[in-house]
This record gives structure tokens, sequence and C-alpha cells, in this order.
């Protein structure tokens, strides 16, 4: 269970000096210390759950949430988050590891989003399509498609089968959102893998 300052002062309140009884709870493990005025009770906490309480609003993306799906074959140890309109990138550097925060455009934020029960909580996390989408917007623009799969597939190291089973119209849907040149590069990308296939197809 994850718990603030104020939460846990509200708990202790019969207590003469509360701060002085979180301090000993603290040294007595019987809370653990996330970020200023942030606990968690069990150390097995989730590190998704916690990437939502500790900076917000946000939602798990990027490598994070590629690696959830089995788009890429790393495994990734720090948590990956969107965020928009706070301007510039964050990291909390914690016990439970490193958790990053990038913006996106605020138009984009809540689409392609999926809700994730997990220990008596749970946490937003970006579908496969929006997490490419997101991904692709963090990095520097590309302007040719013969270079965007080279990034994507070479580069991030996305499964290609997997790529093209997801819902390319649904990438291309979100891809509008975001005004970027390589989602526009995307967009043009995957129709022309349709037409391919619709040209195979007969």
């Amino acid at each position: 269970m994850i718990v603030s300052t104020n939460g846990l002062k509200q708990e202790l309140k019969e207590y003469s000096n509360p701060m002085a009884k979180i301090s000993r709870m603290v040294k007595n493990g019987e809370i653990i210390p996330v970020i200023r005025g942030l606990y968690v009770r069990d150390q097995n906490v989730s590190k998704n759950v916690l990437a939502g309480v500790i900076y917000g609003p946000s939602y798990v993306s990027f490598e994070t949430a590629l690696a959830h799906y089995g788009l890429i074959p790393e495994r990734v140890y720090n948590v990956t988050s969107a965020t928009f309109r706070k301007r510039r990138t964050k990291c909390y550097r914690t016990k439970f590891g490193n958790f990053y925060y990038t913006d996106i455009p605020a138009r984009a934020y809540p689409y392609g989003l999926r809700y994730i029960a997990e220990q008596d909580s749970g946490y937003l996390i970006a579908s496969p399509e929006k997490a490419i989408c997101d991904k692709l917007y963090s990095i520097r623009p590309c302007y040719s498609q013969k270079e965007l799969e080279y990034i994507l597939f070479d580069n991030l190291r996305i499964d290609e089968d997997m790529f093209w089973s997801l819902d390319l119209e649904l990438i291309c849907n979100l891809a509008v959102l975001y005004n970027n040149t390589t989602l526009k590069v995307l967009r043009k990308l995957i129709e022309k893998h349709i037409r391919k296939q619709k040209n195979l197809q007969g």
C-alpha cells in the first residue's frame, strides 16, 4: 500500500508527535520512503503502480509499455511514463528504481490508454499502438520511410511481425494528434503497407 505523509499523519493523529512516530516507523522498517512525502508499506510494491503516484497525471508508456507487450526483446528496469504540460523531462531515482516522465502533446494524452488492476490498486498504461506513437514522438525527427523502418525494427528492435499485426488504423488515428514529422512518416509507411497487402490479395 502506498501512503502519503498527510495520510500517515491522519492515521497517527492520536500521537502527540505524529512525525516522530513516522520516523520510528521508517527506522523499524514498517514503512519505506519512496520520495519526499511518499511511503510504501510493502517493498514488493508494483513499480508501474508506483509510477502513477510519484508524478502525475501520467501513464506508463515508451520502452516500459513496449516491453510489457513483448514488442521489444529487452527487459526494462526503469519505468518510463508520459505526461503533458509539464514542459520538461523529470526523473526520480528511488530505492525501487528510476522513474522517468516525458511530455507528449496534451491533445494526444488521453487516448489509447488501458487500466490494469494490480495489488489492490492499478495503473494506466499505453496500448501497444499508443506506446509506439509516444516513443516515435520522443526521438529526433525522421524524414523518410526507409529511415523509419530502420528505427522501428533495427534501432528500437520492435518485432516486425507483431508491429504489422497491431491495429494499424488506430496507430494512424493516434498519429494525427501529435502533429509530428516522424508520425506523419509513420502514417505514410502504414498506408503503403496496407496498399501492398490489398494488391497481394488481388
